[in-house]
């Protein structure tokens, strides 16, 4: 039996000269600048009006600056949660069992990407805007859990990758048969321990407020985070079961020819 390469037919392309299995591409390039422009422009936007607005939630400056942002962030993530969501539930794929191997194998890779979007929100939450928090509290007096840092830390950058990690969950459960048939467990756990560490920042809160001020990283309210972040190694199994898939798939296109 020849290899599948031999079998395969010369990679075709869409009216965008991209391969078939990636013409979701352009798509997911789009999404990755623009939140790559957002996340920069979010923490330019810090370093203008942190310190001189950020201080002193009593100051009219503050409510100008930090509150109207914090009402724009609520506004616009009840939007994009509704509108991806209920997109991706409604438009499901109705008749998996007759997908053809070469739409599961593009659909695969599209999946990938959404993973891809998934983390990058991920890492942008917990690196550049969560660790400067700690800073932040050293220096600054709380006087409102709606800091200049919080307001886009927890208010947006936090549930913005809940809701990206839903999409995955959702196009996965709704466009691919390996997950329509039952729970991923590492798909599950890869999105709903990052969800943890939003639920942690109430508690998170709650212990700044009547137990201590200081941000110590070692602190045992600070575990929940680390465990959050930890279950993020399910992407790990995520990859390992859609390569087997992939396998079964491409052993499927090279008996059809």
């Amino acid at each position: 039996m020849a290899t599948t390469s031999e079998n395969m037919p010369a990679v075709t392309h869409t009216g965008n000269r991209l391969p078939w299995y990636l013409q979701d591409l352009p798509r997911y390039l789009k999404t990755f600048g623009a939140l790559t422009v957002m996340y920069i422009g979010l923490r330019l936007y810090q370093g203008a009006f942190a310190v001189s607005a950020g201080l002193d939630s009593t100051e009219p400056a503050f409510e100008r600056y930090w509150m109207r942002l914090f009402y724009i962030e609520l506004a616009v993530i009840a939007v994009v949660m509704t509108g991806l969501w209920a997109y991706l539930w409604f438009t499901r794929d109705r008749q998996l069992d007759k997908l053809s191997p070469k739409e599961e194998i593009r659909r695969y890779f599209t999946l990938t990407m959404w993973i891809s979007i998934y983390t990058f929100a991920v890492y942008w939450a917990g690196s550049y805007f969560a660790e400067q928090d700690n800073s932040w509290h050293q220096v600054a007096i709380r006087d409102t859990p709606f800091t200049a840092n919080h307001i886009i830390e927890f208010y947006f950058n936090f549930p913005l990758y809940v809701i990206l990690g839903g999409c995955a969950w959702l196009y996965a459960r709704t466009r691919l048969p390996l997950y329509a048939k039952g729970i991923s467990l590492p798909l599950t756990l890869a999105v709903f321990g990052p969800f943890m560490i939003l639920v942690s920042v109430g508690f998170n809160e709650w212990g700044h407020t009547f137990w201590f001020r200081e941000e110590f990283f070692a602190a045992p309210i600070h575990w929940g985070f680390v465990i959050g972040v930890w279950f993020a190694l399910g992407v790990g199994g995520i990859l390992l079961q859609g390569v087997t898939r992939l396998i079964e798939l491409l052993d499927k296109i090279e008996d059809a020819d």
